[in-house]
């Protein structure tokens, strides 16, 4: 576990001060234009920190081989995959035999669709929102259509940038077989009480499908507290490699009629993995779990999960305090429309917004000229874009990371301001 400066954050923990985290990030040496950059593209894709990275390259110079053979390279990797579902099962708050990996949230929830699909038919529904990413969305309109099921798409709140409540538990009914739900929207930063949907999902027997890709890197995830029965998150979100992460019960894995080939795995979790996986990115998810843990001081195995509950703690008030300063200044810049809900609601440290008489094209490329990267979009969030009648050029995306400073913050203000100057 790699050892930082660490600077007291909270009254319960010391926790890596942000200019002790930035020096584990290489990326943040890189100049762009004569500016130093200041990634806030961290919805789409974290930077990696020095130890994830050593992590991958010990593997692949030293343990490389396929799995389950007699022989010491092969038992490495057996090994080395084994304690990456421990360390993720830890994340989550799971169980090792819980966790399997796929080569995205996307590409993982169009397999599970189709096996889950197999056992439903005509009469059958299933509940998906308008907040979702469509990662979330249309493997479950695929699988409807093919086995001629309904898709209830439950609608937004545009003032609120929430889930229409009153919707969704009118659209959860006895046909309603599952709930696909994010529990973070990755285009507006709104948090949905997974908890409480997941309660109206079980009282008419259905399962819980959760999209956590853009909730995991902001909140320590509980499977256990949101009762769910599959939840999918991506490490390349947490400061991983790009790597697909699937939580799912034990014994519905174990019942599913999954499309696999007949010699492979029958039991959970390999049941769900297809083929020979991605061992160096496996290896990767758990090393970026290890140094969310490791920003804790004083914090070591086995307390990894009191450690994360630390950090996340730590980044979580980091993040709030630059999120208000972003959403305050930005909304005073005339012609600028912020969208999603207001600090001191449940939310991520991402917003979105747009500038009146430019694309988002424009704003994105003239940020960047001073070295500021923001995405620009839909984001596959695209009912979102559509409800707020913005498509094609879509919103201005900022999000802050573990690395991000108030200097950034300040340097995007200014930005934005030069560029409404014109």
């Amino acid at each position: 576990m790699t050892t930082v400066e660490h600077t007291m954050e909270t009254d319960t923990a010391e926790v890596a001060s942000v200019e002790a985290i930035r020096t584990l990030f290489p990326a943040l040496q890189r100049m762009h234009e004569g500016y130093p950059v200041a990634y806030f593209d961290g919805p789409g894709g974290t930077q990696v920190p020095r130890p994830v990275v050593n992590a991958m390259d010990d593997y692949l110079f030293h343990h490389n081989a396929n799995t389950h053979w007699r022989y010491p390279t092969s038992e490495e990797t057996d090994a080395l995959i084994a304690r990456s579902r421990e360390t993720l099962a830890t994340f989550v708050n799971g169980r090792a035999d819980e966790i399997s990996f796929g080569q995205n949230m996307t590409t993982i929830t169009f397999h599970v669709a189709r096996a889950l699909g197999r056992q439903w038919g005509k009469g059958d529904e299933i509940v998906v929102t308008e907040l979702d990413h469509h990662g979330n969305v249309a493997p479950w309109r695929e699988m409807a259509k093919d086995r001629g099921m309904t898709i209830r798409m439950v609608k937004m709140d545009l003032e609120t940038g929430k889930t229409d409540w009153n919707d969704l538990e009118a659209a959860i009914t006895p046909r309603t077989k599952l709930l696909a739900i994010g529990a973070a929207s990755n285009a507006l930063g709104t948090i949905t009480d997974v908890a409480a949907a997941a309660k109206l999902a079980r009282a008419v027997g259905a399962l819980v499908y959760v999209d956590a890709v853009h909730y995991a890197p902001h909140v320590l995830t509980d499977v256990r507290a949101l009762d769910c029965d599959f939840l999918a998150c991506s490490a390349y979100k947490f400061y991983g490699p790009h790597i697909g992460v699937l939580w799912a019960k034990r014994d519905l894995v174990e019942s599913l009629d999954v499309p696999r080939l007949e010699p492979a795995p029958q039991e959970s979790p390999e049941r769900l993995e297809t083929g020979t996986q991605n061992h160096e990115a496996i290896v990767g998810a758990a090393a970026a779990v290890t140094f969310l843990a490791s920003l804790a001081a004083g914090q070591r195995e086995p307390l990894v999960r009191k450690a994360l509950q630390l950090t996340y703690g730590a980044l979580h008030a980091r993040g709030t305090a630059l999120l208000r300063k972003l959403w305050e200044s930005l909304g005073e810049i005339e012609g600028l429309r912020l969208y999603g809900p207001p600090p001191g609601t449940p939310r991520t440290p991402t917003l979105s917004f747009t500038l009146r008489e430019f694309t988002t094209d424009q704003v994105a490329e003239t940020l960047a000229e001073r070295g500021v990267f923001v995405s620009n979009g839909d984001f596959y969030a695209a009912t979102i874009v559509d409800r707020y009648g913005l498509a094609p050029q879509g919103l201005v995306r900022v999000g802050c990371s573990c690395y991000t400073t108030e200097l950034e913050v300040d340097r995007l203000i200014e930005g934005v301001r030069a560029l409404r100057a014109r």
